[in-house]
């Protein structure tokens, strides 16, 4: 039987916010995931993507606790490693961020939650497939607004 939860892809920088900085924009993204009212997916390479973005710049200074982060992934990330090519493409200005947009295309998620302009960008084009993508403050007043 499928999971009944809408499918959500989250960036690295969403990640971050909740995993790292105990962001307060994303508590209604991470207190969803954590309930299983949304199925977070992604793929091994996000998760390697994250553990070299923690090791370098800000991130690093935060002394991110590696072991944590990576034991939420195992309990609440489906991953999903064979993916195939999406029917269709929304392509990416920035190509460290197509992986996102790819994987929300191939899985049908409903949610793509970013910060990056140039995932954000994509907003308009994106609905034509089914996806949407927002940052964590518009998807949890998308939830009020329902």
């Amino acid at each position: 039987m499928s999971d009944p939860s809408p499918k959500i892809v989250i960036d690295t920088q969403v990640v971050m916010d909740w995993l790292v900085f105990g962001d307060a924009r994303v508590a209604a993204l991470a207190a969803a995931i954590e309930a299983g009212r949304i199925a977070w997916i992604g793929r091994t390479r996000m998760l390697d993507e994250l553990r070299h973005v923690l090791g370098r710049g800000v991130a690093a200074a935060w002394q991110p606790d590696l072991p944590r982060i990576e034991a939420m992934f195992a309990r609440h990330c489906r991953m999903i490693d064979a993916v195939p090519a999406p029917a269709v493409r929304l392509v990416c200005r920035d190509p460290d961020d197509q992986q996102f947009i790819d994987l929300a295309l191939a899985e049908r998620a409903t949610w793509l939650l970013s910060r990056d302009r140039a995932v954000l960008a994509l907003r308009k084009r994106a609905l034509a497939f089914n996806l949407k993508i927002a940052t964590p403050e518009a998807w949890a007043t998308s939830l009020t607004a329902a």
